[in-house]
This record gives C-alpha cells, structure tokens and sequence, in this order.
C-alpha cells in the first residue's frame, strides 16, 4: 500500500520502520503525535481502548480509520485512500487536533465521536 500512495506523490511512513513491532499503541501514538504525523490505520477499536484514547488525545494526534475494510487488498485499500484524499485534506486542513476520522470504501471520510 505504502508503494502505491507514494508513487501518486504522498510521503508515506510505515510503523514497522519507525517502532517494533510490538510497540504498544500508547507509544507509537505519542510518537506520531510529536511528530506531526497524520495517522491511517485499520484499528477501527482504537478509539475504544481507555489508554489509546488517552494517547490519542494527549499527543494531538490526527487519526483516520479506515472503516470495515476486511481483508482488501493494499491496491483496494491505497485506492480507497486516494479517493478520500480531498476529504482528508479538509479535515485536516479545518480541524484542530486531536481527532479521529473515518474513511469508508467508497472514500467517504467524516470526523466520528471518541
């Protein structure tokens, strides 16, 4: 997916390059949050989880969940992405941090509730 969203010109950086893979997610969302990155991911109960929750907001984290995606493919999923791009920009672009958004396949994207 990462090799898709990058060749349309988007800098991607993946989780696995930046933390283990067992990270907690408390750590890495403090960690993109300092850092000013936008968040994707698929962990659509992250904004149910008290202490993620807690990351999310104390770090000012930017979060978009991609909504029940299954088991797509990366080129589904990057599609799904780039046909939400616009939206995503928006929220961004209009919207004070911290935030969850949610991206549906048919690259519909709406700030939710967390």
């Amino acid at each position: 997916m990462a090799a898709i969203l990058r060749a349309a010109g988007l800098k991607v950086l993946v989780h696995d390059d930046h933390f283990a893979q067992n990270a907690t997610d408390q750590e890495w969302l403090t960690a993109a949050g300092k850092s000013n990155w936008i968040v994707i991911t698929r962990d659509e109960r992250i904004r149910y989880r008290t202490a993620e929750r807690q990351a999310l907001r104390r770090a000012k984290v930017r979060a978009f969940l991609l909504a029940a995606q299954g088991d797509l493919r990366a080129e589904t999923l990057a599609e799904t992405l780039l046909r939400a791009l616009p939206k995503i920009i928006e929220i961004v672009g209009k919207t004070q941090p911290p935030f969850i958004a949610k991206i549906w396949r048919d690259g519909k994207a709406a700030l939710i509730d967390f």
